[in-house]
């Protein structure tokens, strides 16, 4: 050491300097998380947010759709596989992109299967045009008029609701009379 100011900057030899940040560190400054491998599992805010999707509203998917089965660790948090989010982005596709229903987008997987589904959300698909046969079929023809005694039972049975109904309101009536009563 010569000792002069200036002439031997940083540590000594000896020892150790700051160790290096691994390449996929968190940065503070930049206030980001790096991105995850392709393969890796992602939490259920992971993927309501790469879907723009509320968080409830995966959940109710899984109720809704038994292929959607995310894994699930301590405290019941989901970790979503990446087959799981190409599903999950596949019925988002049929449900918001094409005007399917939940019944609509579900016979879709049961004809098409899930690995179809799954393509759609990667985009490799395109899902059938959405029909009408996935709403309820309305009639299309009136139902034949009642026969007269069938008219006759019908409006007896009514009466009948009717009366009770009356009863029941005089009931109701009285009970608030006895409980104005007590106040």
């Amino acid at each position: 050491m010569s000792g002069m100011a200036g002439e031997n900057e940083g540590p000594e030899p000896d020892e150790p300097g700051p160790a290096p940040l691994p390449e996929r560190a968190f940065l503070p400054e930049r206030g980001v998380l790096p991105e995850k491998e392709p393969g890796a599992f992602r939490t259920i805010s992971e993927v309501a947010d790469d879907l723009d999707l509320p968080q409830h509203v995966l959940r109710f998917w899984e109720t809704r759709f038994t292929q959607v089965r995310p894994l699930k660790r301590g405290g019941n948090r989901r970790y979503y596989r990446p087959d799981d989010v190409d599903l999950l982005r596949g019925i988002r596709r049929l449900l918001y992109g094409q005007g399917y229903t939940i019944r609509g987008a579900q016979r879709v997987l049961r004809e098409r299967g899930m690995r179809f589904v799954q393509a759609v959300g990667r985009g490799e698909q395109i899902a059938p045009a959405f029909v009408e046969a996935d709403h309820d079929p309305e009639p299309e023809t009136a139902p034949p008029p009642l026969a007269r005694a069938d008219r006759a039972s019908l409006t007896a049975v009514l009466e009948e609701l009717r009366a009770c109904r009356r009863q029941l309101a005089r009931l109701h009536g009285a009970d608030q009379d006895r409980d104005s009563v007590r106040d």
